[in-house]
């Protein structure tokens, strides 16, 4: 598969799509872009018309690509050449309704026929993870494609979170775009740098308040009384703590985190993914993350010798952890891992197969 990738830091989104134009030879299939929040309808409508043949998803926030992290600043475009299929589409209404747009969804999969090995559908969305994971799986049972994604992040305080398909934007919604690698394969992984000791204490959420994503009880306990017992970490430092110590639920060796975003009067922890029922919480730890990535970036290398594309989603807790230690850089080189293109965003909580999950790392690794 062929990509190419521009970028344009012009003075406004009318430039700045004509800069793009310029960098980008040919016609392509298929556009994921990234853009400054104050431009994103302008861009949308800017690229539609550029390209009205194109597949075209997008949306503001933080992103990358090689090396560079962009802070919802300028224009940056992955075009999807040669040696793909491609199909982009909506699932509106997150908050209430999203089974009635699905359909788009079954039938780019219907027109595209694409297996497990030679595809992916990646997508953003603005609110309601677990709804729209749950429902997209519930359609697409029987495909076993993999999902993976990011919740849109920076959006500017008092705003509403949105996203781009093919001339419009949307808000609650989710854009997606199915991509067929027709030369070769497609390797998809999530990456943890979190996890816990063999001996660590396997808590039970016995109460919850699924609607407000709030832990409100452990064991029966306030969840913050339970994780200042356990950590050592004073109730006011909590949040503070969330770079070394989130939440997890440990399956076998799959580790979901949740990361924690305030801690109510009543000793509850509000997170940013939901935490349900009678899951069974531990907290988690800081690993070797540099051995993780490494690890990471030998098996992707291993599956894919020669990458052409690399999309991927970080959680901009991890964006926030390796800028502090100045290491973002060499991670972003590191997991471009010799591919031609190398592009991604910092979500507010990422989305891989069957689960939402915070604090993680997804990609796509296109032969």
């Amino acid at each position: 598969m062929k990509s190419q990738l521009a970028s344009s830091y012009a003075a406004s989104a009318a430039l700045a799509v004509d800069e793009i134009r310029e960098k980008i030879a040919g016609v392509p299939k298929g556009i994921i872009f990234y853009c400054n929040y104050s431009w994103i309808e302008q861009v949308t409508e800017s690229l539609k018309m550029a390209y009205p043949d194109t597949e075209i998803i997008g949306t503001s926030g933080i992103w990358y690509h090689d090396d560079t992290v962009d802070e919802n600043k300028g224009l940056t475009v992955t075009a999807l050449m040669d040696g793909c299929e491609v199909r982009a589409g909506v699932i509106k209404h997150l908050a209430t309704v999203p089974l009635s747009d699905v359909i788009h969804l079954d039938t780019a999969v219907k027109e595209l026929r694409p297996s497990g090995s030679d595809s992916v559908i990646f997508e953003f969305c603005t609110n309601d993870e677990e709804v729209l994971v749950s429902t997209i799986h519930m359609q697409l049972d029987q495909t076993q494609l993999p999902l993976l994604g990011g919740t849109v992040y920076g959006t500017p305080e008092g705003s509403e979170s949105k996203v781009s398909v093919n001339g419009r934007v949307y808000t609650n919604a989710c854009s997606f775009i199915l991509i067929k690698n027709t030369t070769g394969r497609v390797y998809t992984a999530k990456e943890t740098i979190y996890g816990a000791d063999q001996d660590a204490v396997a808590h039970v959420a016995t109460r919850v308040d699924l609607t407000q994503k709030r832990l409100i009880e452990l064991d029966h306990r306030p969840a913050a009384e339970v994780y200042s017992d356990e950590t050592g970490v004073a109730r006011s430092d909590i949040i503070g703590n969330v770079l070394n110590s989130p939440l997890g639920r440990v399956i076998e060796d799959d580790v979901f985190i949740a990361s924690m975003k305030e801690i109510g009067s009543d000793g509850s922890m509000a997170c940013y993914k939901r935490i349900n029922l009678n899951d069974r919480i531990r907290f988690l730890k800081l690993l070797d993350y540099k051995r993780i990535n490494q690890d990471t970036f030998d098996e992707t290398r291993r599956q894919i010798p020669s990458p052409s594309l690399v999309l991927s989603v970080n959680c901009i807790y991890r964006y926030t952890l390796f800028s502090q230690q100045g290491y973002m850089s060499e991670y972003l080189r590191g997991l471009k891992q010799g591919a031609l293109v190398s592009a991604g965003y910092v979500g507010g909580g990422e989305q891989y197969n069957t689960q939402h999950v915070n604090q993680t790392m997804v990609m796509a690794v296109f032969e």
